[in-house]
């Protein structure tokens, strides 16, 4: 029997729904800040992903401009009603006092005739809770559930306005943070099941059923049906669940999970797993027979089903890749694909990466501990405090990078900025620059090491960070943080209002093991 590893999505792809059309499953994963929103995934046999596009593409589709870290899109949910791909999610806004409207989120709703859109511009639903997702009932009426436990609110035929109260029909077990609700009608039940705990370690799924929509629900004998039991263990914080039923008739389930770095501390941030769902004779689901998360297991009886992953750019399409992503909205006269030349050009912004106003840098997500990343990068700066190079981000207030920078003489530099104390980690003069040059970021586990060459192959370390742990969501002191860190490019003018520019040729992602 061929077995698989968990996470079966790696990287930063929290908070999973899924939907099975005929042969294929599609995924969607919260996307927070970033820009585009909603990742959606495909797969054949629910252990290999494709990333085939984003439920929001359209800059004035949503506005992330100011959006505060870890806000923006919450647990969005995916599912397939009468030839249509819907999609629902959560806009979690700014707190007080930016946001004066009375409201911290609402719920959007998209919908396609193909998985991968384009999708519908959002229609704005009055729902001020979190987690929403799309549940029709058999008579054909639409219900959207969200959290605080599992809340529905009757909806219009076409799902765009709120057309009922909203009630709370299972609170779940009283535990904290009842969130990441979803309802499944099977064999005359109405499955209710929930992540509790909170969505770091301890999270776990918990389940109640009940012969009516809105109860009362019974709790299951089995709860939690999912949790991580075993503090040493790599994978923590399982939880926030869905459930999908193959064309064979096993169930899945797939939820939010975090690998240990050297520590409780998920620096990649919250992934997605995949374990096997049984039925108990007296009707109830469990997960993974109630062992908890799993590292390995056996694969699902559908044939396999690869998926090549891009590590490296050169940059010579008319368009970005999916794996990129750009912290908010994007400035694409700023920052745009030269296919001509086959090269990314970055734009010198006047806001540093420290600022919720940049716009000046581009992502990818991190998918394991031990990786490397390069770049060749072209840049002529000439005034003190212009700057581009790469930078393993987390968020404004927690990363690391390093650049070409311009102070009295080019010097190659790498600043830490960790819970908003910034730092120099360690620079190097250089003579005879050219304008040209290349950097790596070198990740091993918790250490990060920074190194620049004029060849790509005698590398000089500039700077080393020993304890990564800011760059998580366990070791981040400000704010909301429900992410992971990244790894990509940036350039910065140093608040000179020059009109300077770093040119890419290439990016190269590389995993040095899994």
């Amino acid at each position: 029997m061929s077995t698989y590893n968990n996470p079966v999505l790696r990287g930063f792809y929290p908070d999973p729904s899924i939907v099975r059309v005929n042969d294929d499953f599609y995924m969607v994963n919260s996307s927070f800040h970033y820009f585009p929103a909603i990742p959606i995934h495909h797969s054949k046999d629910l252990v290999h992903w494709e990333l085939i596009g984003h439920a929001i593409c359209e800059n004035d589709f949503l506005d992330l401009s100011n959006i505060s870290d870890s806000h923006g899109i919450w647990a969005p949910d995916i599912s397939y009603y009468n030839g249509e791909f819907y999609i629902f999610a959560t806009l979690r806004l700014n707190d007080p006092p930016e946001n004066t409207t009375g409201r911290l989120r609402q719920t959007l709703f998209m919908k396609s005739k193909k998985p991968e859109g384009p999708y519908s511009r959002p229609a704005v639903l009055d729902i001020d809770n979190i987690d929403s997702v799309h549940f029709a009932d058999d008579d054909g009426t639409h219900y959207c559930v969200t959290a605080p436990g599992v809340t529905i609110t009757k909806l219009s035929d076409d799902c765009c306005f709120v057309a009922g109260e909203t009630v709370n029909i299972w609170p779940g077990t009283g535990l904290r943070c009842p969130e990441g609700p979803h309802i499944l009608k099977k064999d005359g039940y109405y499955y209710a099941y929930l992540a509790e705990g909170g969505t770091g370690f301890g999270h776990r799924v918990s389940v109640g059923r009940s012969r009516s929509l809105f109860g009362p629900y019974e709790e299951s004998p089995y709860n939690p049906v999912l949790k991580q039991t075993d503090e040493n263990a790599v994978i923590q914080r399982s939880g926030h669940c869905d459930l999908v039923e193959t064309q064979n008739g096993e169930w899945w389930a797939v939820y939010l999970c975090g690998r240990q770095n050297e520590g409780p501390y998920c620096t990649i941030g919250r992934e997605t797993a995949l374990d096997k769902v049984t039925w108990t004779d007296d009707g109830w689901f469990i997960i993974n027979d109630l062992k908890g998360p799993s590292t390995e297991n056996v694969c699902p009886n559908l044939p396999e089903t690869v998926y090549e992953k891009q590590g490296f750019d050169d940059f010579d399409t008319d368009r970005f890749s999916f794996e990129w992503e750009f912290v908010r909205n994007p400035h694409l006269d700023k920052i745009f694909i030269e296919k001509d030349r086959s090269m990314l050009v970055i734009k010198a912004g006047e806001y540093d990466l420290n600022d919720r106003k940049a716009y000046n840098i581009i992502l990818r997500r991190e998918t394991e501990h031990k990786y490397c990343a390069v770049t060749n990068m072209s840049f002529n700066p000439s005034k003190n405090g212009e700057q581009a190079g790469i930078t393993c981000y987390y968020g404004i207030y927690n990363h690391i990078k390093c650049c070409v920078v311009y102070d009295e003489g080019i010097k190659v530099r790498v600043y830490e900025n960790r819970n908003n104390v910034i730092s120099i980690l360690g620079e190097k003069e250089i003579k005879n620059y050219n304008g040209q040059i290349y950097l790596m970021a070198r990740v091993l586990k918790q250490t990060r090491e920074f190194f620049y060459s004029f060849d790509n192959e005698n590398w000089i370390l500039v700077g080393r960070a020993v304890d990564c742990s800011f760059l998580c969501d366990e070791g981040v002191t400000i704010g909301k943080h429900h992410t992971g860190t990244l790894v990509g490019l940036y350039a910065y003018d140093g608040k000179n209002n020059t009109n300077i520019s770093a040119e890419f040729d290439w990016f190269d992602y590389k995993v040095f093991e899994k």
